[in-house]
């Protein structure tokens, strides 16, 4: 099992961002920190937040991001339609799904007896 505070807290020191400034930004202690370090379970949401603001992406370092990414992506797709944002819109979905209900009616309606 990954140390996820091990990971973290290498990354944040080989950010170069002064622990003062990221507790900040965190709105947390610098014993808060300390604390997130010796954690080897550190919550997601928190690894993601201290990405952000240093600048990091943890998903190659931690299994359970590669999860959370896929996740990411598949909503992503369902809100914008897209996972790469290319021509295929949400709507381009929606009337294709439409013509084939549209063709199963139909063929519905010529097997069943009136």
């Amino acid at each position: 099992m990954q140390h996820k505070g091990e990971i973290l807290e290498k990354a944040v020191r080989e950010s170069g961002i002064p622990l003062t400034k990221l507790t900040k930004k965190l709105s947390k202690s610098r014993r808060w920190i300390y604390n997130a370090f010796e954690n080897p379970n550190v919550s997601i949401d928190y690894i993601l937040e201290i990405g952000k603001i240093i600048h990091h992406d943890f998903s190659d370092d931690i299994a359970e991001l590669k999860r959370y990414r896929t996740f990411a992506a598949i909503t992503n797709l369902e809100e914008t339609g897209s996972i790469t944002g290319d021509t295929q819109s949400v709507d381009y979905w929606k009337n294709k799904y439409l013509r084939l209900l549209e063709k199963y009616n139909e063929i519905l309606e010529t097997k069943v007896p009136k």
